[in-house]
């Protein structure tokens, strides 16, 4: 247990803590319980929540118990932290649909049979049943206004001058809240999170000692970019979704083998659960050679989000679109109807109907670039018009670039 916070450190998931010193004693020896919020803004998480689900990964690992912490409560209102402007308000039935959605991800990460099962709570159980008034008069004099607007997620809003309506403000209140009650009802005495949440991990370390005196932790990761400064969790083709039926398992095993090669040693330590050592012998690897380390990278990262099954498939479909002039059957599909072709279809057409570009200008310009191509054969005719002959068992590959690949059937 006690080589959990060192293991964190190790593999760069720590960014900032409330009184490390003190927490590596909690935990050495001690079996504790923390937790991670996730508020149910979609119907999956994307890969730049991974490192969150890792660390609660990890902390399963040794020994501690982890809580996934719906915000089907705090979704109501909508968190502020790192946000340019306010969220788009959802639908008491769509923040359902999607919680249910989201428990799907945490099966493959985390264990729910151990002795330190995960646990699943929701905050819409205990923040439904606040009274308003009486809520304010308990816990709203600890919170300072003052010190509220200086936290980095609130300043940037304030200093854009972009509205910060009252709203939001609560919800920083609500997540101090729920720290406290699971302190309270779990023992709960960690809080993780990325570095946009230090903010509300803070009112929430300071409201349990005003209220009860005792100490709790806070723990943040680095907000994660790629080496070229992309947000993690966003390509051009959109979120890369931890969910497989967001996302295929190829597209997510493909995300990972397309990774930049000064980001391949840091994902490794991240997202995979190889050794250091193994991990910095492969980071030393140069030229060709990195290539099969993107691979194994690939590989070990859709193992753990799809499973080990999917990962053979992801590859071999990989292998099969890229090295030889075969169809990959797990490539993502694209469905037409016989009758679609019949008179002819335009390729332009098909290219914005399978998302593979977003106008008719950009797939003709595409078209006329070599950029497309049927079966591996370059088609630079903007007129070009999809025939049951470029078919074979009723599937074609349809290509954009060097790395976007889809199956179109009928």
């Amino acid at each position: 247990m006690s080589n959990f916070i060192s293991t964190l450190q190790n593999r760069g998931f720590v960014y900032q803590a409330t009184n490390l010193e003190e927490l590596e004693k909690k935990v050495s020896g001690n079996k504790i319980k923390a937790y991670i919020g996730f508020d149910c803004t979609a119907k999956s998480l994307h890969v730049g929540s991974l490192i969150q689900i890792m660390m609660l990964r990890w902390l399963q690992k040794f020994g501690h118990q982890p809580i996934i912490l719906l915000g089907g409560g705090t979704t109501k209102i909508g968190d502020p932290s790192g946000k340019d402007e306010a969220r788009k308000m959802l639908g008491y039935n769509d923040i359902e649909e999607n919680k249910k959605s989201l428990k799907k991800v945490f099966n493959q990460f985390l264990n729910f049979d151990s002795e330190n099962k995960a646990i699943i709570l929701d905050n819409d159980e205990w923040l439904s049943e606040l009274k308003y008034l009486e809520f304010l008069r308990d816990f709203g004099k600890h919170f300072s206004i003052n010190r509220m607007i200086n936290f980095e997620s609130v300043k940037m809003r304030l200093d854009r001058e972009q509205s910060l309506s009252f709203l939001e403000f609560n919800y920083m209140l609500l997540q101090a809240f729920d720290f406290y009650y699971l302190y309270k009802k779990q023992e709960c005495i960690l809080q993780m999170g990325g570095s946009d949440q230090w903010g509300n991990i803070i009112n929430g370390v300071e409201l349990i000692r005003k209220k009860l005196g005792n100490e709790v932790f806070g723990l943040t990761s680095p907000l994660l970019t790629t080496n070229s400064g992309a947000k993690m969790g966003k390509t051009e083709g959109g979120a890369v979704w931890l969910n497989d039926d967001m996302l295929s398992s190829y597209e997510y095993w493909q995300f990972w083998r397309n990774t930049e090669d000064a980001d391949v040693a840091k994902f490794l330590k991240l997202f995979t659960e190889l050794p250091l050592d193994e991990i910095d012998k492969l980071s030393k690897l140069t030229g060709k050679e990195i290539n099969n380390t993107k691979i194994i990278l690939a590989d070990e990262a859709t193992k753990l989000c799809h499973g080990i099954e999917a990962s053979i498939n992801a590859k071999t479909t990989s292998q099969k679109t890229f090295e030889g002039n075969s169809i990959g059957d797990n490539l993502p599909k694209f469905n037409i109807t016989l009758n679609d072709i019949s008179g002819g279809f335009p390729l332009f057409k098909l290219l914005v109907s399978s998302d593979l570009c977003e106008s008719n200008g950009a797939a003709r310009k595409l078209i006329q670039g070599n950029g497309v191509r049927i079966n591996n054969a370059v088609i630079n005719d903007i007129n070009y018009m999809i025939q049951q002959s470029d078919f074979n068992d009723n599937k074609m590959k349809l290509s954009t670039g060097k790395k976007k690949h889809i199956l179109v059937q009928f």
